[in-house]
This record gives C-alpha cells, structure tokens and sequence, in this order.
C-alpha cells in the first residue's frame, strides 16, 4: 500500500489515469459553478481551454508532482476519515497548500494568456478550491492504492 499520494499519483502506469481523473474534477466544479462569480470562472476557464486544445490537461499533468507532493502531508494525517473529509476539515491549510503550487506557476510562466486568466480569477480562488476539496479528496483517494 502506498502512503504517499505523490508516489501513487505519479507512478507511470496510474499518471494518465491520475490526470485525466483529475481534468475530470476540475471540469465537474466549474460547471457546477452558478451565478455571477461563476460566471466569471466559467468564462476564464473556457479561455484557458483556448489557449490549446488540451491546455487544462497538459496543466494538470505539469503540475502533478507539486500538487501531489502539496496533498502527502494531508494524506499521512488522514486516518480512518475519508481524504475529503479531511481535506474539508481543515480548508485554509489544504486551499493554501494547492494554491501556493499554482501561484507559483503564474508567477513563473512565459504564457502571458494564461497568467491573465490566473490573475483575473486568483482573488477568489480559494473559495473555490474551498468547496472542491471533498470532490478532490474523492478523486485522489479512488487513485491511492
């Protein structure tokens, strides 16, 4: 059994998986995304599809190792709880831990397009990572053996 989601995530064999499941997550919390502020992240996420055909994908699949070695410290406390129960418990560290990876990203990118988007969605990012962590937790947890 593994104990770290970094090596279950990033094993060769699990990563397609890991990542598609993954895009899947995202793809789920911003179409469930309504009203006005959702509006909004719908429109920037529908811009970040258009900067490549699977620009979202290739993002998720960059960005696997610092996400996952983001979500190892949350998954050896987890115990016997579900890992989005967890996550859900203990919000602030959680949405911290993930946006620090993509904070540092936008900050470091040579695609200003995508920086834009970030920067034009980034002020309330963390509520919205907020309110993915159980599906998110779901999801990793399908993927950890």
């Amino acid at each position: 059994m593994s104990t770290a989601v970094s090596d279950a995530l990033l094993e060769p064999t699990r990563r397609p998986v890991a990542v598609e499941t993954l895009t899947d997550v995202i793809d789920a919390e911003v179409a469930d995304k309504s009203g006005l502020g959702g509006a909004a992240v719908k429109a920037g996420y529908a811009a970040a599809k258009k900067l490549g055909g699977n620009f979202v994908t290739s993002a998720t699949d960059r960005l696997l190792p610092q996400f996952a070695s983001a979500l190892d410290p949350f998954w050896a406390t987890k115990g016997e709880s579900s890992f989005g129960s967890h996550l859900a418990a203990q919000p602030d560290a959680a949405a911290d831990a993930l946006l620090a990876v993509t904070d540092a990203k936008a900050a470091n990118t040579s695609h200003g397009s995508a920086a834009k988007v970030y920067g034009s969605l980034r002020g309330k990012a963390k509520g919205h990572v907020v309110a993915a962590l159980p599906r998110l937790g779901a999801a990793v947890e399908s993927l950890v053996p």
